[in-house]
């Protein structure tokens, strides 16, 4: 996919949408979630988690969802051998009755992300790259695994997988996740539908995985590796990250366009593209799109100046259901 290398308006920013500020409003709160080029200026990758993760989860305070892999069902009576930590300490101070939480899923479920490094997702046409928000949007999704007791795993790939680290949730772990995002690079191009087969076979344990990339490849190839995910019994989730100049394609004057994984360049009339190149983008997202609904995968289009509550509340409404 051609980048975008020099401009007139290369300088300018993006338009914005109405929901791409510094957050979301909860419940008359005046505490708004940090949008993406604040978030870019801390940093450590941890301590942007917990800013996004617990502010966020403090705006859901009445929200029904309770997270993605513990979903309370009903109480019972208490049974000596039962673990106290179910017990409800509050029912037991009201009514002097032991009973215990029970859930309609194991706590400690397995969720494996996988984020892009290609050189593609280096793309940026504001103030935070495709591969930055990938970043910000993987560590807030672990350390929302980690705070639900879950074990997280990472996988960063380009044309093949460069870091693997397997899904634990023992004390430290988060630590050493946190430690290979911040180290991750992007620096070659990219087989994604490949990369997926090889994942799908790591996996060994069937969780949730959550893929976070452009999805710069063969849309049929991609759908085929993402069935495969599905095939080994996993619950897939698609976060597909793009500029909002890719989407929009918003020059008017004479530009130079540079494949960024290949470095070829060529001389383009905006005018004369631009139509074909948004249908044809469209086109790419909508079979990505229609192909993971076809295969029961959660599916995602997010750009790079949306703040990430609402990724995380798509995320946390699709593990309810």
């Amino acid at each position: 996919m051609w980048d975008f290398l020099k401009s007139k308006r290369a300088g300018s920013d993006p338009a914005r949408g109405s929901d791409s500020g510094q957050g979301l409003t909860t419940g008359g709160a005046s505490t708004r979630f940090l949008a993406p080029e604040v978030l870019s200026t801390i940093s450590s990758l941890e301590l942007l988690a917990r800013a996004v993760v617990e502010g966020f989860i403090s705006g859901l305070h009445r929200s029904p969802f309770t997270g993605f892999s513990t979903e309370f069902a009903e109480y019972r009576q208490y049974m000596p051998g039962d673990d106290l930590r179910h017990l409800d300490w509050k029912l037991l101070g009201r009514t002097d009755r032991y009973f215990i939480k029970k859930y309609r899923a194991d706590t400690n479920a397995q969720c494996h992300i996988l984020l892009d490094a290609s050189t593609s997702m280096s793309y940026s046409s504001g103030g935070v790259t495709k591969f930055q928000y990938g970043k910000f949007l993987a560590a807030a999704l672990a350390y929302l695994a980690n705070r639900q007791q879950d074990a997280v795993g990472l996988m960063v790939f380009d044309s093949v997988i460069r870091t693997h680290v397997p899904a634990h949730n023992r004390t430290g772990h988060l630590r050493t996740i946190f430690g290979h995002l911040e180290n991750a690079s992007t620096e070659r191009e990219t087989s994604i539908s490949g990369v997926l087969h090889q994942a799908a076979e790591r996996i060994t344990r069937r969780g949730i995985v959550v893929v976070i990339s452009d999805f710069y490849d063969e849309p049929a190839a991609i759908i085929n590796a993402l069935q495969h995910l599905r095939f080994r019994g996993n619950d897939v989730i698609v976060f597909q990250v793009l500029d909002r100049n890719e989407i929009d394609f918003d020059f008017r004057d004479p530009v130079m366009l540079q494949d960024v994984e290949t470095e070829e360049m060529i001389h383009v009339l905006p005018d004369l593209l631009a139509e074909g190149y948004r249908a044809t983008l469209q086109d790419h997202i909508n079979a990505i799109r229609d192909g993971a609904a076809a295969n029961r995968i959660d599916y995602d289009l997010l750009t790079t100046d949306r703040a990430l509550d609402f990724a995380l509340f798509s995320f946390l409404a699709k593990r309810s259901g």
